[in-house]
Parts: C-alpha cells; sequence; structure tokens
C-alpha cells in the first residue's frame, strides 16, 4: 500500500469523495454536514492525499491551512470494506507528518458527534487529538465534536 498527493482528477476517488459526501449528508442534518466536495477539496489551501492498494483507493484525508500555523484534518476516510484494518491510523499518522512538515503547529478538526462517528473519535484520542471548542468559523453545534492537538 501507498499513500499519495492526489490531484483529485481520478474517477476512481470521485466516487470514493461523493460516496462521502452523501453518507455525512445522510447522517447530519445539512447544517451540521461540513464535508467537502471535489471543488472544496481543489483549493489551494488543501493537500489531499490517497492511500492506494495497487490502483484502488483504500482511504484518503486531507488538510486545509487555516493559517500559518494552523491547519484543519478534512475528508479523513476508509473504504468500508476495509475498516478496522489499520488504514486510518496508518493515513492519520502520514496526514500529520506531512502537516508537521509543512509547518503547522496545530491540527484541529470537525467530526460527528453521534454514534456512527464514534470509531473516528476513538481513533483521533488515541492520536493525542483532545476536545476543544469550535475553531475557523465553526460554530457550537449538537450534532459536531470539535477537537485539536500540537504537533
Amino acid at each position: 500500500m501507498r499513500i499519495v498527493v492526489d490531484d483529485l482528477s481520478g474517477v476512481w476517488i470521485a466516487e470514493f469523495l461523493d460516496e462521502h459526501v452523501r453518507q455525512m449528508r445522510d447522517l447530519s442534518p445539512p447544517e451540521s454536514t461540513h464535508a467537502l466536495d471535489l471543488d472544496g477539496l481543489r483549493r489551494p489551501e488543501v493537500t489531499f492525499w490517497s492511500m492506494l492498494d495497487g490502483e484502488t483507493v483504500v482511504g484518503c484525508g486531507a488538510v486545509k491551512r487555516l493559517d500559518a500555523g494552523h491547519a484543519e484534518l478534512k475528508s479523513m476516510r476508509t473504504a468500508v470494506d476495509r475498516q478496522r484494518g489499520g488504514i486510518a491510523s496508518r493515513l492519520l499518522e502520514h496526514i500529520l507528518g506531512e502537516a508537521r512538515g509543512m509547518g503547522f503547529g496545530r491540527v484541529s478538526l470537525e467530526t460527528g458527534s453521534e454514534e456512527f462517528f464514534l470509531p473516528a473519535r476513538r481513533l483521533y484520542e488515541r492520536f493525542e487529538f483532545g476536545y476543544c471548542d469550535p475553531f475557523a468559523g465553526y460554530r457550537p453545534d449538537p450534532n459536531s465534536v470539535f477537537m485539536t492537538r500540537l504537533l
């Protein structure tokens, strides 16, 4: 398996992300859905990685630059048939190392508060993310949880 910076031009990653955005919209009300679509992920302040097994996308994640020292983790996803196999941990470790190398001193994230998101919250806790107040224009929301960590 390998992790690559992805320009988001491939059909497989587009389908993978479309499934992600649709699932997030099904799980949360519109005002609480913060998943970026392809256009949002193609912005210059975003770096996006795909994890590939051969040519198959099995995971992805991104960082969005908020300011010179602070980035937001976005679009973390593991293929449904590959969940609980270490892909998210390996990808998150890679992304945090890359964010550190980009000069960020802090990475924050927003995720859901529902039971569905519990495995994601536990993953972030294992990687020393702590709970925090809303950041970067987010507002308090009973459907959202905010986490952050220093690098």
